[in-house]
């Protein structure tokens, strides 16, 4: 009697049992170790890729310092594999774009892009082996998303973002991660959430969701209000107040502007005709597409980033391209006339009309476009116009509002990315900001997608009161092509252009200088070039003319 009746108690203790052995069991199958090399395989400063257990896993061990790391293998951005980019005081930097990650977190700590890489266990055991321990789940993702808090009812502070681009969200996702817990709003113009909008004229055919930044759940989840459709028209410093265009007020403890650039559209005859398209939102890249065709002469009226990007993309959609441009050779103000005098030739060789040194003087037509009439008296027949003639600051709703602007319309910020008005943030593209690479900290306005996420993380940062300064080199980049050119420094002044490689093959690297100094370098098929410069810079180092007309293509494996 008394054992039977004890057995339902035996029962559930070898229940309690097989449950902890089964949980035990599902943690141990959840993770993968091993020894993937010997330490005096990675040289000091050095990095190696190794296979990690038997389903294909990959790390990246990096030594620094004596010390050994384990990180995810490839950028979280467009997947460009860390091995060969550039190693910085405990980051490495994508050679593509110019994302860094903490080597000790993995921590992403500068952009292009949203999401973090995976950090694993590492310890160097007995006879100089590396063991490293990692999750299946991040060997596969090679990504995560760093933690963030909810909303908390007993936090009544209110942060407003305006503007629904790459530093808005940023610093939205920022601010969660951050800690802050109050309510938190987006003002986004368009009717979509924030997209991938430099995509845009290197493929006017894209659906929303094969850009969207992240999907519309995201911000649910995080407790992150979305409004869309919707414009900040007026905004009061002193009373801590917004107006929008739907006729609601709104108060706030601090707030972010990040409502980027308009397209400029210039006063021109026939300029108001049908089918004259800027190029700025999905909705403006939609309607070009779908007023093209194989039978389409296409004018593409600007010659640099989106006019090229957008005759790049035409080409092989229409009847014939023309670009139309002011300068000598396409991307000159940007990149110079030797690298432009070859991207002109990798255009035309592609089949695309390049009407340089010259403007339109008149769109012709009644009702739609029929031609343009060039200042050299030619005219060409166009169904399509593109203009790609540069961008204006979104931030006529500042007017009488307090916030100091600069003539143009930009917005002045302090290192902290702060207004001359206390909780007043701005960042990207209307941000007339202090710049690491520019003339030590001179402000300037950049209108580049890394730069504005970086912004976006700043701004978070001193909206919650952790006391961050800008330190980043600006660094963007084009596809053209196939091919693809970067860019990193900030070099309006430069005075003189250094070169090396084989500009012919696009496997080259252009250096901008200003005096004995490298204030910027472009280049085409010799990564990790720009993102080695875009890391010394960022480190307080300079990079001699001297050094690069020695060392072209080297300079940076010393």
């Amino acid at each position: 009697m008394l054992s039977r009746l004890f057995q339902p108690f035996s029962l559930i203790k070898q229940l309690k049992r097989l449950s902890i052995y089964s949980i035990d069991k599902a943690m141990v199958n959840e993770y993968v170790e091993g020894v993937v090399c010997q330490e005096s395989e990675v040289p000091d400063n050095g990095m190696k890729v190794c296979d990690l257990g038997s389903d294909g896993g990959k790390v990246l061990l990096v030594k620094q310092k004596g010390e050994i790391f384990a990180i995810g293998t490839k950028c979280s951005h467009y997947g460009a594999p860390l091995v060969n980019g550039a190693l910085g005081n405990g980051r490495v930097r994508c050679p593509w774009h110019g994302a860094c990650f903490n080597l000790k977190s993995g921590d992403i700590e500068d952009f292009p892009g949203l999401d973090s890489i995976p950090c694993y266990s590492v310890e160097v055991v007995e006879g100089g082996g590396v063991k490293v321990r990692a999750r299946k789940h991040d060997l596969e993702k090679n990504k995560r998303l760093k933690e963030m808090v909810p909303k908390s009812p007993s936090n009544n502070n209110t942060f407003i973002i305006v503007g629904g681009g790459a530093a808005g969200q940023v610093c939205a996702e920022t601010l969660r991660q951050e800690g802050f817990s109050g309510r938190l709003v987006m003002i986004c113009a368009e009717q979509y959430s924030p997209y991938d909008r430099i995509k845009l004229s290197k493929q006017l055919d894209l659906g929303i969701d094969k850009i969207q930044l992240r999907p519309d759940t995201f911000y649910k989840e995080h407790d992150i209000d979305i409004m869309l459709n919707t414009r900040l028209v007026k905004l009061y410093a002193e009373k801590k107040t917004l107006e929008l265009d739907n006729g609601q007020s709104m108060s706030y403890n601090s707030v972010f502007l990040a409502t980027g650039s308009k397209s400029r559209k210039i006063d021109l005859p026939g300029i108001n005709l049908n089918n004259v398209f800027t190029l700025r939102s999905l909705r403006d890249a939609h309607n070009i597409n779908s007023n093209i065709s194989p039978e389409s002469n296409v004018v593409i009226y600007g010659s640099s980033f989106i006019g090229m990007e957008a005759a790049a993309y035409c080409v092989s959609h229409c009847k014939s391209v023309t670009v139309v441009g002011r300068s000598e050779t396409p991307f000159q103000e940007s990149l110079g006339s030797l690298l432009g005098n070859r991207i002109a030739k990798l255009f035309t060789d592609k089949g695309v009309h390049l009407k340089m040194s010259k403007t339109v003087n008149e769109i012709k037509g009644e009702t739609k476009v029929e031609g343009v009439l060039l200042s050299d008296g030619e005219t060409i027949p166009a169904d399509v116009i593109i203009l790609g003639l540069g961008s204006t600051f979104e931030t006529e709703y500042l007017e009488g509002s307090g916030v100091d602007r600069s003539p143009s319309g930009s917005v002045l910020v302090n290192q902290f990315l702060e207004t001359n008005c206390a909780g007043v943030f701005a960042g990207g593209d209307i941000a007339e900001a202090p710049v690491l690479a520019y003339d030590n900290n001179k402000r300037a306005a950049i209108g580049h997608w890394g730069l504005a996420h970086y912004h976006g993380r700043i701004a978070a940062l001193n909206m919650v009161s952790k006391a961050t300064p800008l330190k980043t080199v600006p660094f963007f980049w084009t596809m053209l092509f196939g091919t693809s050119f970067r860019y990193a420094g900030y070099g309006k002044d430069f005075d003189d252009t250094v070169g090396g490689g084989d500009l012919e093959s696009l496997k080259y690297a252009c250096y901008y200088c200003k005096g004995d100094k490298v204030i910027a370098v472009t280049t085409v098929g010799v990564d990790p070039i720009a993102a080695a410069f875009a890391e010394r810079l960022s480190s307080g180092q300079e990079l001699s003319k001297s050094t690069v007309v020695s060392n072209p293509l080297t300079w940076h494996k010393d």
